[in-house]
């Protein structure tokens, strides 16, 4: 009967050993500053500078790359002012509001009903949200005045899709049998769809 004790916490701790975890490697230099060089160590699509050369002003506002984590001011026009639906495949976000009237939301993956549920706040200055890794989010402005937040995402390289852009303006552009049938509305409305400018929210 010991032995079956043991082999049973033997077994427990090797499945319990085995659970991953996934995230950002870790940086392979304590920071990188990206430069618009082609000489040096390159990282995340930039070359970084030397770190002998390296100044507090590198640190201040632009420039910083490789310490895991990214972060961003949005701008917001008046009324109407948006950051489309997008997702960040790779990071959660967290959004500061500093100015204006936000209306934003995330929508949760199918729901064991195969629901999916849109989940809205209207945020002031100073509050705060957070938008779960991976899931479809936006921004809305409903304020009279310009709107301000800032975001940080938990990647130094989060990604961005913005659903618009990815659905309708692909190139090649996805078959609009396709995309009627994956929306239910007529193949025109698609064509229609697939005919206008879509910017990129990045």
């Amino acid at each position: 009967m010991e032995g079956h004790k043991f082999v049973l916490v033997f077994v427990l701790l090797a499945l319990a050993s085995s659970f991953a975890s996934a995230s950002d490697p870790s940086p392979l230099q304590d920071f990188c500053v990206a430069i618009n060089e082609t000489d040096g160590v390159f990282v995340n699509g930039k070359f970084c500078k030397d770190p002998a050369q390296v100044t507090e002003n590198d640190f201040f506002y632009a420039g910083l790359n490789t310490l895991g984590i990214s972060f961003a001011r949005i701008d917001y026009a008046p009324y109407g002012g948006l950051n489309p639906p997008h997702t960040h495949p790779r990071a959660s976000e967290i959004l500061v509001v500093v100015e204006g009237t936000l209306y934003v939301g995330f929508v949760t993956s199918n729901l064991a009903n195969g629901d999916n549920r849109l989940i809205t706040k209207v945020l002031n200055p100073g509050d705060v949200f957070v938008f779960p890794i991976g899931l479809i989010h936006f921004q809305f402005n409903v304020g009279k005045t310009n709107a301000v937040a800032f975001a940080s995402l938990s990647s130094q390289n989060p990604g961005v899709i913005t659903i618009a852009n990815a659905v309708f303006g692909a190139d090649p552009p996805i078959k609009p049998d396709v995309l009627a049938k994956a929306f239910q509305v007529d193949k025109k409305i698609v064509d229609y769809l697939q005919k206008q400018f879509w910017t990129d929210n990045n």
